[in-house]
């Protein structure tokens, strides 16, 4: 399996629910790296995998929809807890929506998955993983 992977990153404010959250059911900010890695088992006519400039432009875009934003406040985020592992998952389902609309090109057509992983710092991350 062949795979690029391209980075950005987000600045967000959210407060949690529940007591396993501690402190961090207060308001509070988080900055992640995010790493959305493409994969597909053959390269495309061009001998890649997606164009890498493409790729960085739709990351940037979904990264952009939330960055600097309290995820409190959003209509999208109403009633859920907006971790690491959750949002991992929305960003990478924003992409393959991206994807499957063109604007990674014809060729992402074909990609067979998508991986995105928020890292909190440099000892922890999440990641989510799906199919195309």
């Amino acid at each position: 399996m062949f795979s690029i992977t391209v980075r950005d990153h987000l600045m967000i404010a959210h407060s949690f629910r529940g007591e396993v959250f501690g402190p961090a059911q207060r308001l509070h900010g988080a900055t992640f790296l995010v790493d959305a890695t493409f994969r597909r088992p053959e390269l495309d006519e061009d001998n890649i995998v997606v164009d890498i400039g493409l790729a960085t432009r739709e990351l940037n875009a979904v990264v952009g929809e939330l960055n600097y934003r309290n995820l409190d406040d959003e209509p999208d985020f109403a009633g859920i807890n907006t971790s690491t592992e959750a949002l991992a998952k929305v960003i990478a389902d924003r992409l393959a929506d991206r994807i499957q609309a063109g604007n990674l090109g014809e060729g992402a057509r074909e990609l067979a998955g998508l991986t995105v992983s928020l890292h909190e710092s440099h000892i922890a991350w999440a990641t989510y993983e799906r199919t195309l």
